[in-house]
């Protein structure tokens, strides 16, 4: 355990950023990697995982929500000192994970099919993409017990483990593919299928290889049966925190699923091109996603120590890092679009379509980027309700005015492109003005708010 209540900020921000970072960097390498060989495969093959892929937003909202509670109830408990408390919640968590990733499991393949063919453009992408979802929602489902693993560890401040096996199975996973994807040495070449074998084969010895963490009797959160009986008290205050956090994701998938639609007349390649284009941008972005997740168990940490100006002196130097690093992603992004994209399909239409969708959707990445270390600070005081609420405005505006102008005769896809910039300046003015307000509301008098937090923990041990 690391006590993040103490010491400069900006070191423990930029100490657990690194670690997050190495983490994204590969996980980065392996959505570039992965496409590039999916791509090998032709213009169906690429739309028909881009497809499938939308669906880990599913997993991604589900698994935010395990994972923000996780790192909020841990961090705070921490925070407080209250060893017992932090490891109750930590065995509590698993438990969670295990039911919602059984739960995933189950509905994934039964909707499996009728979801491949509603999104694709035609009968071949909708073959590809349920024989990848075969392999690839079981890898999904496996993914909550890792997230609630590593959740719990970042919010007591040991980012290592999680950056050590996080990488080793990427790298695993990049390894596997090709030789699963093209059946090299083994003359059985498995397509899309063999990508999503990949990702499996890595997951499952993820878990294995993060469980040996906690299994030590000296490891300060530490696998205990006695603990694993289902608390539902302590299930409705993990999830109180991480539901709103993790309904965003859900709507952004639903967003998702309203732009596949509307790009269905355009064609496999125009959904190709969105596809590539939609990886890029996660990969860009996985620096401001190492600092979101190093932002919520930093403050969250002083959070619970009642440190209220250690928080927001943690959003102030969060934001600066964050801005800096938007602007260089926005910047390559208008010079070289084309090159991001052709590195992945040959296709002139599908070329056409991302770089016309990376140069558009890169003028509101610095508002991305402060939005989503916002986001990170509601996390850390456990109120994720505001964030959701500005994310819900902005894709409802976005679905609404995208559906209508999509009837429009003359309709373009750049309008949805153009439509996206103008509504996350919307959600970037709603979530300052909310996390203004929250600050004033908990940090004026955080004493306050931990005593009822404290007489909370005691009530439930009683």
């Amino acid at each position: 355990m690391q006590d993040l209540t103490t010491g400069p900020i900006t070191r423990h921000l930029l100490k657990a950023t690194s670690f997050m970072l190495v983490t994204m960097v590969f996980q980065t390498l392996y959505f570039l990697i992965d496409l590039y060989w999916v791509g090998r495969l032709g213009t169906e093959a690429v739309a028909g995982v881009g497809i499938a892929g939308n669906l880990t937003f599913i997993v991604l909202a589900l698994t935010q929500m395990l994972g923000v509670g996780t790192t909020a109830v841990v961090s705070h408990a921490t925070g407080r000192k209250d060893h017992d408390q932090a490891l109750l919640l930590f065995n509590q968590s698993q438990v969670l994970a295990m039911a919602t990733g059984v739960a995933f499991l189950i509905v994934g393949m039964a909707v499996r099919w009728p979801y491949a063919r509603a999104m694709s453009a035609d009968a071949e992408t909708a073959a590809l993409a349920a024989e990848y979802l075969l392999w690839f929602i079981p890898a999904m489902a496996l993914q909550f017990a890792l997230v609630a693993m590593g959740s719990a560890l970042r919010a007591v401040g040991n980012f290592k483990p999680g950056m050590v096996v996080s990488s080793a199975t990427v790298i695993l996973n990049m390894i596997l593919a090709p030789f699963l994807i093209f059946g090299w040495g083994t003359g059985r070449p498995l397509g899309v299928a063999g990508a999503a074998i990949s990702s499996l084969i890595a997951i499952i010895v993820g878990i294995v290889w993060m469980a040996t963490y906690f299994l030590p009797q000296n490891a300060y959160l530490r696998f205990e049966l006695r603990e694993g009986r289902p608390r539902l008290a302590l299930w409705k205050r993990m999830l109180a925190i991480g539901l709103p956090a993790g309904f965003e994701f859900a709507i952004t998938a639903v967003y998702l699923a309203i732009v596949y639609s509307i790009t269905r007349p355009f064609g496999a390649a125009a959904q190709a091109g969105f596809g590539i284009g939609m990886r890029i941008i996660q990969a860009g972005f996985m620096p401001v996603v190492a600092l979101g997740f190093s932002v919520a168990p930093v403050a969250g940490q002083n959070f619970g120590a009642r440190q209220g100006k250690r928080v927001k002196s943690t959003f102030r130097h969060a934001a600066w890092m964050a801005t800096g690093v938007m602007v260089l992603f926005a910047i390559a992004c208008h010079i070289a679009p084309q090159a991001m994209v052709a590195a992945f399909s040959t296709d002139p239409a599908v070329i056409a379509v991302g770089a016309e969708y990376l140069r558009i959707i890169s003028w509101n990445f610095v508002a991305s980027g402060l939005i989503f270390v916002a986001s990170s600070m509601f996390q850390a005081m456990g109120n994720t309700v505001p964030s959701l609420v500005a994310s819900g405005v902005r894709i409802g505006l976005l679905s609404i005015f995208a559906l209508i102008l999509a009837r429009m005769p003359d309709f373009q896809l750049r309008w949805i492109w153009y439509l996206s910039v103008a509504t996350v300046l919307v959600q970037l003015t709603l979530a300052m003005w909310f996390l203004r307000r929250e600050f004033s509301r908990r940090l004026i008098d955080p004493e306050g708010v931990q005593d009822v937090e404290v007489v909370e923990v005691i009530e439930e041990r009683r």
